[in-house]
């Protein structure tokens, strides 16, 4: 057996020092000025190393949503009605859509309605007029509800409860010009006083859009809500009867989702009634089809699969990492 023995020899070298320097990582303004800069050492560069990541803005999932919502309906040649005024008067958003004055939905449990200013003194007299006929007598195949029709109801100013009510002053505005085909779609914030739970809020967002012309007809509002569904990736529907005040026939819309393994309701849709768009003015062979759903619903069902609380996607109690997790989502394409 043979052995070999190594042997070492230490001793002072010309980068000996008694303590250990620390290495200096960035050259600084006042390295520069005092001229420390030649006795420093500086750390070598590790070109392997991961930088810091940078902090920069994201956006929540509701305005991705949003925005690749809003592109789809200009695509189909939609029209984006203003939606800036929160506050409405109870006639906007109620009496001129043939919604009665004694519905529960206008009801301060379900509402919320403004202390100051109270009341509008701005509304058209003579629609007033019309409007008023119609719910106390009736009118264009209607018997209207038979009800006292009291101005100081239709006067309360509240805060929206849909983004109908946009549409209605759109269409009474539409119906005082020479008739022109129109495709309008807002996507904006209404209120509703609802008791807070994992799928309701006070505060959310309303989809609509509608289209005005000629000669509408079911299967039109059908076609165009298979249309407008395919671009969101909801290619199988079903449509189940519902009642709307302002809307015969009325549909409830239903999509297939393939992770849940079944049928979620998506939406609500319809024909406007004539009792809302004869007072306006509008010709006599005009229809409107209108369908309209929350924004938080596709969000929550199209691209969040794990959140199944809505007060975790909209709210004051939102995770703000939920922004930085979620990428920008290509609606209608399987990876997002």
């Amino acid at each position: 057996m043979e052995r070999t023995w190594k042997g070492y020899s230490v001793k002072k070298g010309p980068s000996y020092a008694p303590r250990r320097k620390k290495a200096a990582t960035d050259l600084t303004r006042e390295n520069l000025q005092r001229g420390i800069w030649r006795e420093l050492e500086f750390k070598e560069y590790n070109f392997n190393a991961k930088g810091q990541p940078l902090e920069c803005g994201h956006l929540h999932p509701l305005l991705k949503v949003r925005q690749q919502l809003k592109n789809i309906f200009r695509q189909m040649g939609f029209e984006e009605m203003p939606t800036n005024n929160f506050v409405e008067s109870s006639f906007w958003n109620f009496d001129a859509l043939f919604q009665p004055q004694q519905h529960p939905a206008r009801d301060a449990h379900d509402t919320f309605f403004l202390q100051a200013p109270s009341s509008t003194k701005e509304l058209p007299e003579d629609y007033v007029e019309r409007v008023k006929q119609v719910h106390e007598n009736g009118g264009y195949g209607s018997k209207g509800y038979g009800d006292d029709w009291k101005r100081e109801e239709a006067n309360k100013n509240l805060l929206r409860t849909h983004t109908t009510a946009v549409s209605s002053r759109m269409l009474y505005l539409l119906a005082r010009k020479p008739f022109a085909p129109k495709k309008y779609f807002s996507i904006d914030r209404v209120f509703r006083n609802d008791a807070v739970d994992r799928t309701h809020l006070a505060e959310f967002h309303q989809i609509e859009g509608l289209i005005c012309d000629r000669g509408l007809t079911l299967g039109d509002l059908i076609g165009v809500l298979y249309d407008f569904f395919s671009r969101l990736g909801m290619s199988k529907l079903r449509f189940k009867p519902a009642y709307n005040p302002y809307t015969e026939p009325s549909m409830e819309i239903f999509s297939y989702h393939e992770g849940f393994k079944k049928w979620v309701e998506v939406g609500n849709s319809g024909m406007f009634r004539p009792e809302m768009l004869r007072p306006m003015g509008l010709p006599e062979d005009v229809r409107v089809i209108a369908w309209g759903h929350s924004l938080e619903r596709p969000t929550m069902i199209l691209i969040l699969y794990g959140v199944d609380n809505i007060r975790d996607l909209f709210g004051h109690k939102v995770d703000l990492g939920l922004m930085k997790k979620n990428p920008i989502c290509r609606l209608g394409i399987d990876a997002c």
